[in-house]
């Protein structure tokens, strides 16, 4: 992120763009978590149920986002590093659960998780693609913008999982995409929560110096 990113006359976070794109998200985001736990639980994927999860925390972070608007560049920081902390704990939860799936888990339906996959896709991309233009932004932006951005690689995951296990008869293929999924999860919530402590940080400096 460029140094003019912090300036005000780049400073988007306050405009109404950017309060659309997030409350557009916040309810795509809530209502796919709903559809991807039902279709989850009734075809025994842990990678469907991971990426409802993965929705969930989403929607979780749009809402923070649009509490912290119009704040202070140390206020949208922390809300940025709190939503890497999340993702990170998320990651590491996905993980443990495909490990413990693995000792005894039933062959999920693959049909149930291509369809869900695909429509969950298709939500992601979008989001992805309308908050496209605001990635540069601060840690907090750049954290919405990272969220979907994973999502949408995660749906593409989940559908190849699906024809994984239908031509395995197994659930290793979903087991593998929930772990894969976490470490991409691990890797995009340690990126955030590097810049949100950077920003915090050089926020203290500035107000130090101004002492």
């Amino acid at each position: 992120m460029s140094a003019s990113c912090c300036g005000p006359s780049h400073d988007r976070s306050a405009s109404p763009a950017w309060r659309r794109a997030l409350w557009i998200a916040l309810v795509a985001n809530g209502l796919m978590f709903l559809v991807e736990m039902a279709a989850g639980a009734a075809s025994g994927s842990r990678a469907l149920q991971a990426d409802a999860l993965d929705f969930l925390g989403d929607a979780a972070n749009y809402a923070i986002s649009l509490g912290v608007l119009g704040m202070a560049l140390v206020w949208r920081a922390r809300a940025a590093l709190a939503k890497g902390i999340t993702i990170v704990a998320f990651g590491l939860y996905v993980i443990v659960a495909a490990l413990w799936a693995a000792l005894g888990s039933a062959t999920p339906d693959p049909k149930v998780m291509g369809s869900v996959g695909l429509l969950a896709l298709v939500v992601n991309v979008g989001v992805a693609l309308m908050l496209y233009r605001f990635r540069d932004g601060d840690a907090n932006m750049r954290s919405v913008w990272i969220c979907s951005r994973n999502d949408a690689i995660g749906n593409v995951a989940v559908m190849l999982a699906a024809l994984g296990v239908l031509g395995t008869g197994t659930a290793w293929p979903d087991l593998i995409v929930a772990a894969l999924m976490a470490m991409l999860a691990l890797t995009g919530g340690f990126h955030i929560v590097r810049q949100a402590r950077a920003e915090v940080a050089s926020t203290r400096e500035a107000k130090a110096l101004a002492a």
